[in-house]
C-alpha cells in the first residue's frame, strides 16, 4: 500500500516548547537558540525541530536545514534531520534561528512563536530545549530589523539588516557574540510527522554578469504604496507606516538609473565585484530559481546595500514591485567581512546589487535552492527540443511550488491554493510516483473542525492560511471535491478520503441556501472566480460554469461515498444548464434574475465552452459543431477581432489547461504539440518556468502551470498509469522519437518509440505485477524492439 496515513500525532522525547521570555506574541522577532554537544566516534545523530513560524539551523556553522513543513492551525510538523555529516569528534555547536512573525498571512499562520528541539545520539537525547540538562540557550538576534513592512499582502515581513562583523559567529564559536537572555516554556503543542521529502538545498551561482551602471536617489519620487503597507489594521497585521524603522519600498522606488553599461560576460570571469556608492551591477541566474539569496561581502568602509530581484528585467533594470511584493533586501554594515544569506526564500532570475553608501566587494553570489527533491527519476526527451525545454520548465516550476504543499507561486504568496492544486497534484504523481505532498495538503484541511474567519461549512480558498478579511472562493471549495476523487484513484489508502466525508457534506449543506427553483446555485457570496479573464465579470446571478463545476463535485462525491442521490442531482443540474446556457452555437456564461424570472444573458467566454466539455455538459456527439469550432478556430492563434469576437478569450489560468484536456479527450495530439509550443515556448525561453497569466504582469512561476508535464507524458509520449495498469498509446504525431521514465511506487515505467515510414519501433519496461495495455492510434504498424 503506498502512502498509508501515519498516526496523526508525533512527540518529542524530552524537549519542551520555549521562546524568549515575554515575547511569544511580539511581531517579527528573530531568535537564536544554541547548544554545545560532545560527540564520540561514528555516532548516529538526529536533530528534531518544530517551530513557529520558520527556522533554519546550523551545525558547526554549516547550513543544515530550513523548515518546518506547513501544518493546520493548532498543529506543527516535526522535522528529523540527520546531521552526522556536519559533526566531528569532540565539541559541536548546534544553532537554530527562528523567525516569529505573529501576523496573519497566506504563507505562515498567526500563532505564538516557539521552538522545540532535541538532539538524539544513538537513540539517547543529549540536548533539548526546556530541559534541565544541556538545554539550548536563547538570545534575540538584533541584526534583523524588527519594524519593517510586510513583504506582500500574502506573506509576512520583508528583510532588512544592520550588521557588524562576526554577527553570525555564534553559530559556530562558543565565544562568538551571543547575549543570553531568559526563555520561558510555552503551552504544549500537537505535532505531526513531516511525511514529505526533505528539500534540496543545492546552491546555484549566476551564469552571467549582464550590466552595471550608476544611479541616484530621487527625492519626492512617486512612491509605490501597496495595500500591504497602507492597509495595516485589524484585518492585516503588521507595523504601521509611522512605526517603521525603514521603508524598503520607498528606498527602492526612489532610485533613478543614470547610466547603464552592458557587460554581458560570464559570472566566473568577474566573480568578485567592486561596487561603490551610487553604482550597481546586475547578474543573471539563467533560469528562475526559488531559495535563499546569499553572498560574501567585504566592506572597505561603512556601507549600505540594497538587493533587488525579480523573475524578469523591466527594460534594463529590475522593477522590484512588478509582482505586487517588495523584492528588496536591505543590508547596512560597518567595515569588515560578512557572509550573508536571506532568512526567507524568494524567486528570481535577476539580482541587482546597489550600493547606497560606502564601498563594497561582493563575491560568491548564490541562491540556495529550496525545492522538492522528488523529481530526479522522471525523464522526458523527444526529437523536438522545444518540447524538451517546455518539459524542463514544467518540472522546474513544479519542484519550486511543491516543497511541502501545492503552492500557487513560490514568490508573492507561497500559499496552498485549491484549484491550482487540482492540476499540480497530477504532476506530483507523474514526477514523484507518490502522493506524499497531496496527502499533507488534504490532511491540513482535515485536522481542524472549523476554519477561522469564514462561514462554517465553507472551505478556505487556500490553506493553511489566515483569512481575517473573511474572503473565500466558493468555486475553489468545489474543486476540492473534484480533486479528491482523483486523489482516491491515485492512492490505495482511502482512509483520508473517508475522513474528509464530513467536510464534503458540510460544504453541500452550506451551499443549500443558494439553490434556486431550478436546482442551480444562484447569488453565491464570496469572491467569485472562474478564471483570470472576462469570465470573472459574468458571475451574477446564476453562473453556468460554476454550476457545471457544482454538478461535477456532486458527481464526484456521489461516486466516492456511494450516494446515488448526489449523482442524480448532478445529472439534473447538467440537464438544466444545457437547456438554459446553450443557444445552439455557444454556451452563455450567466443568467440574471429580472422581475422574478431567470434570464440568460448574451455573455460568452471561451473558458465557459471549455468548462462545458470538461465537465460533460457538452459532448462531441451532441455538440460536434461547437467542438470543431473550438478546435479549429480558438486557441493561441485566435485574435480578439476574429469572427467570434463576442466570445471573450481564455487565459492561462485555467482556460489553456482545460483546452488541452479537451484536445486530449478528442485525440487532437498533433494540435496539442503545436499549441504547447505556441502557448509556453516563450515562457520557457524567458524564465525556464511557466506563468500565472499569458503575459508578464504577475507571477512567472506558478504551480498549476507544471501541468504541461502531465500533458507531455499522456499526449505526446503516450503513457497513462493508473494503479498497476499502464496504458501505452501510440498517437498520430509527427515526432520522430520520444522516450520517458515515470516513477511508480514499485519502481519506474519506461517507454521508448521511434517512428519510421511504415512502422513504429518501441520498447518498454514496467515493474513486476503491472499490466500493460497497448493502444495504437498512429496509423502505423508496431514492432517491439
Amino acid at each position: 500500500m503506498q502512502n498509508r496515513m501515519e498516526a496523526e500525532l508525533c512527540v518529542f522525547n524530552l524537549a519542551q516548547p520555549v521562546w524568549l521570555k515575554n515575547m511569544q506574541q511580539q511581531m517579527n522577532i528573530l531568535a537564536g537558540f544554541r547548544v554545545m554537544i560532545h560527540m564520540g566516534v561514528n555516532q548516529e545523530v538526529i536533530c528534531k525541530i518544530a517551530a513557529s513560524c520558520t527556522y533554519r539551523f546550523y551545525v558547526n556553522g554549516n547550513f543544515a536545514g530550513h523548515g518546518p513543513a506547513v501544518a493546520t492551525h493548532g498543529y506543527y510538523r516535526i522535522d528529523e534531520w540527520d546531521i552526522r555529516k556536519y559533526l566531528h569528534t569532540g565539541k559541536n555547536m548546534i544553532a537554530i534561528e527562528v523567525a516569529g512573525y505573529n501576523v496573519n498571512s497566506f504563507y505562515t499562520l498567526n500563532q505564538p512563536s516557539f521552538v522545540q528541539a532535541e538532539v538524539i545520539a544513538d537513540g539517547i537525547v543529549i540536548a533539548a530545549t526546556g530541559s534541565c540538562e544541556n538545554s539550548f540557550a536563547a538570545s534575540i538576534l538584533t541584526e534583523r530589523l524588527q519594524r519593517v513592512q510586510r513583504y506582500s499582502f500574502q506573506r509576512p515581513f520583508a528583510e532588512a539588516y544592520e550588521m557588524n562583523p562576526g554577527y553570525s559567529d555564534w553559530r559556530s564559536d562558543e565565544n562568538g557574540t551571543f547575549k543570553v537572555i531568559p526563555w520561558e516554556k510555552t503551552s504544549q503543542k500537537k505535532f505531526l510527522s513531516r511525511r514529505v521529502k526533505y528539500p534540496d538545498f543545492e546552491t546555484s551561482s549566476p551564469q552571467k554578469h549582464i550590466s552595471k551602471g550608476m544611479f541616484r536617489a530621487v527625492e519626492n519620487a512617486d512612491i509605490w504604496r501597496d495595500r500591504s503597507l497602507t492597509n495595516i489594521g485589524p484585518q492585516l497585521k503588521g507595523f504601521k507606516e509611522e512605526e517603521l524603522e525603514i521603508k524598503l519600498s520607498e528606498e527602492a522606488t526612489g532610485i533613478a538609473i543614470l547610466t547603464s553599461e552592458v557587460t554581458d560576460c560570464s559570472y566566473e570571469s568577474c566573480k568578485r565585484m567592486d561596487i561603490g556608492h551610487g553604482t550597481y551591477q546586475i547578474v543573471d541566474f539563467a533560469t528562475n530559481l526559488s531559495g535563499f539569496i546569499g553572498c560574501d561581502i567585504i566592506c572597505d568602509e561603512a556601507s549600505k546595500i540594497l538587493f533587488l530581484f525579480d523573475e524578469i528585467l523591466t527594460g534594463e533594470t529590475i522593477d522590484f514591485k512588478r509582482n505586487s511584493c517588495v523584492n528588496v533586501i536591505s543590508c547596512e554594515m560597518s567595515e569588515g567581512k560578512y557572509k550573508f544569506e536571506s532568512m526567507e526564500p524568494y524567486t528570481l532570475k535577476y539580482l541587482q546589487i546597489l550600493v547606497i553608501k560606502g564601498k563594497c566587494r561582493i563575491g560568491d553570489i548564490y541562491v540556495r535552492e529550496y525545492v522538492n527533491p522528488d523529481v530526479r527519476e522522471a525523464e522526458f526527451e523527444c526529437s523536438d527540443d522545444r518540447l524538451n525545454l517546455i518539459f524542463d520548465s514544467g518540472r522546474n516550476t513544479f519542484k519550486q511550488n511543491a516543497v511541502d504543499t501545492f503552492m500557487d507561486c513560490p514568490s508573492r504568496e507561497r500559499a496552498g491554493w485549491l484549484c491550482d492544486s487540482f492540476f499540480t497534484s497530477r504532476v506530483a504523481n507523474d514526477l514523484s510516483g507518490n502522493t506524499l505532498v497531496e496527502t499533507n495538503f488534504y490532511e491540513n484541511y482535515l485536522l481542524i473542525d472549523k476554519y477561522p474567519d469564514i462561514p462554517d461549512g465553507m472551505l478556505p480558498m487556500c490553506y493553511p492560511s489566515d483569512h481575517y478579511d473573511g474572503v473565500y472562493i466558493p468555486q475553489w471549495a468545489l474543486w476540492f471535491i473534484v480533486q479528491l476523487e482523483e486523489f482516491a484513484d491515485r492512492t490505495e489508502d482511502i482512509t483520508l478520503v473517508n475522513r474528509l466525508e464530513g467536510k464534503v457534506f458540510k460544504l453541500f449543506a452550506f451551499l443549500k441556501k443558494y439553490i434556486n427553483e431550478h436546482g442551480l446555485l444562484e447569488k453565491l457570496e464570496g469572491w467569485q472566480f472562474i478564471e483570470w479573464s472576462k469570465a470573472n465579470d459574468f458571475v451574477n446571478d446564476v453562473n453556468y460554469p460554476t454550476n457545471m463545476l457544482y454538478a461535477a463535485a456532486l458527481n464526484a462525491a456521489g461516486r466516492l461515498y456511494g450516494y446515488n442521490e448526489l449523482t442524480d442531482r448532478a445529472q439534473k443540474i447538467r440537464d438544466v444548464v444545457l437547456e438554459q446556457s446553450f443557444n445552439g452555437e455557444f454556451f452563455r456564461d450567466n443568467a440574471i434574475r429580472i422581475n422574478g424570472r431567470l434570464v440568460p444573458q448574451e455573455n460568452y467566454t471561451e473558458v465557459c465552452q471549455y468548462y462545458a466539455f470538461f465537465f460533460g455538459i457538452a459532448t462531441d456527439k451532441a455538440h460536434g459543431r461547437l467542438l470543431d469550432t473550438l478546435v479549429e478556430k480558438f486557441g493561441p492563434a485566435r485574435k480578439s477581432s476574429c469572427e467570434f469576437s463576442k466570445v471573450y478569450p481564455a487565459n492561462a489560468f485555467i482556460g489553456y489547461y482545460l483546452r488541452f484536456e479537451i484536445l486530449s479527450a478528442y485525440h487532437q495530439n498533433g494540435l496539442i504539440i503545436k499549441e504547447l509550443c505556441d502557448y509556453f515556448l516563450d515562457m520557457a525561453v524567458k524564465t525556464g518556468t511557466l506563468w500565472e497569466h499569458n503575459n508578464e504582469a504577475a507571477s512567472l512561476n506558478h504551480g498549476f502551470a507544471s501541468h504541461v508535464v502531465h500533458i507531455l507524458y499522456r499526449d505526446v509520449l503516450g503513457v497513462d498509469v493508473s494503479e498497476k495498469e499502464v496504458h501505452l498509446h501510440f498517437h498520430d504525431v509527427s515526432l520522430k522519437e520520444c522516450k520517458g521514465c515515470i516513477p511508480v511506487p514499485e519502481g519506474e515505467v519506461y517507454f521508448w518509440w521511434v517512428r519510421g515510414e511504415e512502422q513504429i519501433k518501441y520498447s518498454y519496461s514496467v515493474p513486476d505485477g503491472y499490466k500493460v495495455i497497448i493502444e495504437n492510434e498512429s496509423g502505423k504498424s508496431l514492432s517491439m524492439d
